[in-house]
Order: structure tokens, then C-alpha cells, then sequence
């Protein structure tokens, strides 16, 4: 449950902003402001004070990347604030920038799909509000294929496991979709840390930004 969180919401689509205002209320979040561009949202946010701002990336007055500008400057003023960003696409520059900028902070890129399993997108909110990272399996999957050169040394395991460990899962997280035991799990991401020459990192949060941060500079000329 939201434990009475408030969050501030911006999508330029009515009909989808006030589904995630009923959806939000639903489970218990207090919905503090629900707008419809960059700017809106800014001055929603720093009026309100929430603990999660849910955003569409491309909202007007451009369609450009204004939801992200707008989260990127909300970042800047609120360090602590939780960011949740929406995407009907999967686009690599912002999924990178958004989760690999901010370190200490809840943050989130989900494509909109996902908020059709309400259980997924509920746990995902909640993750980012606790100060976790989210990031769409999917957005995961393409980031990975995009690049497979610097993992061929990795087993077919061990990519499951980073794979998971992108999405922002604990080690218990993923032992329990993998069904082996959290042992097995801290084995393969020491492993895996190790042959891509990546420093061990204690917690989730930092691990995530790692694996982005390695898979952009490999993907760099």
C-alpha cells in the first residue's frame, strides 16, 4: 500500500491522466495535482511538495522530451523527490541520462504498457518512492541487445541475473525469479561485476546505474 503518499502526475492525455488519478487514489495515494505539460507540472511540484512525480516523457508544447526537462529541473531543486517517467516508446538516451544522473534518489522509466498490470506498476511506484530504481524490462532487454559485444564473456546465467539486477531487483528479487538461492545469486553478480570490470557496489540502486553507464560507454565510438 502507498502508506498516504503524495504524488503529482503529468500526462497530456486527459483520458490517461485521469485513469492514473482514479488508479492512484484507488490504492491509497494522495493525488495532490494532475496537469498536462512541463511547466505545469514544475510549479505543481514545487507547490505540492510530493513524494513521487509521475511524468510523460513527451508532453507539450513541443511533444518533445518536456516531461523529462521538466523532471531533469524538478531533480535539481528536490533532490530527494521520487521521479517516476512514462514512455509509450523505448528511448535509450532518456532511459540512460534519467537513471544514470541521479544517485541517491528514487527513479523510474516504465513504458506505458505497464501500467496495465496494475500490481507491477503499484510495486514500481512504490519502489521509487522508497528511493529504489525501476527500469522497464523491456527497455533492459534492448539495451542489452544493442550492445552484446562487452557481455559475450558473460554465461547465459549470468546475463539472466544482470538482466534482473538492471531492473532494479534485490538479490532475494531475483533468486526468486530465477528459484536458486540469494548464495547463488551474490556468486553470479560478483562474476559478473568482475568480468566487466565493474566495482562491487553494495546496493541496488548504484549496481543499476553501473550496468547503464558500462552499456553507454560501450556503445560510444
Amino acid at each position: 500500500m502507498s502508506g498516504g503518499l503524495t504524488v503529482v502526475v503529468a500526462e497530456d492525455s486527459v483520458l490517461l491522466r485521469e485513469g492514473l488519478v482514479g488508479l492512484l487514489e484507488r490504492f491509497g495515494y494522495r493525488v495532490a495535482a494532475a496537469v498536462g505539460d512541463g511547466p505545469s507540472l514544475v510549479a505543481a511540484a514545487l507547490a505540492h511538495d510530493p513524494d513521487v512525480v509521475i511524468a510523460d516523457v513527451r508532453m507539450p508544447p513541443g511533444f518533445g522530451d518536456e516531461g523529462l526537462r521538466a523532471v531533469r529541473e524538478l531533480q535539481r531543486l528536490r533532490p530527494s523527490l521520487g521521479a517516476l517517467v512514462l514512455s509509450q516508446y523505448v528511448e535509450q538516451t532518456f532511459a540512460d541520462e534519467l537513471v544514470t544522473a541521479r544517485p541517491g534518489a528514487g527513479t523510474g522509466y516504465l513504458l506505458k504498457d505497464r501500467i496495465g498490470d496494475v500490481e507491477e506498476f503499484m510495486a514500481a511506484i512504490a519502489r521509487v518512492a522508497a528511493g529504489g530504481t525501476v527500469v522497464d524490462p523491456e527497455v533492459v532487454r534492448q539495451l542489452l541487445a544493442r550492445r552484446r559485444d562487452p557481455l559475450a564473456r558473460l554465461t547465459p546465467r549470468e546475463r539472466e541475473v544482470l538482466a534482473l539486477v538492471a531492473e532494479g531487483r534485490s538479490n532475494a528479487a531475483v533468486a526468486r525469479a530465477l528459484f536458486v538461492t540469494d548464495a547463488a545469486v551474490a556468486k553470479h553478480i560478483a562474476g559478473i561485476l568482475q568480468k566487466l570490470d565493474l566495482p562491487p557496489a553494495p546496493d541496488d540502486h548504484r549496481r543499476v546505474r553501473a550496468v547503464l553507464a558500462y552499456l553507454r560507454d560501450a556503445a560510444s565510438p
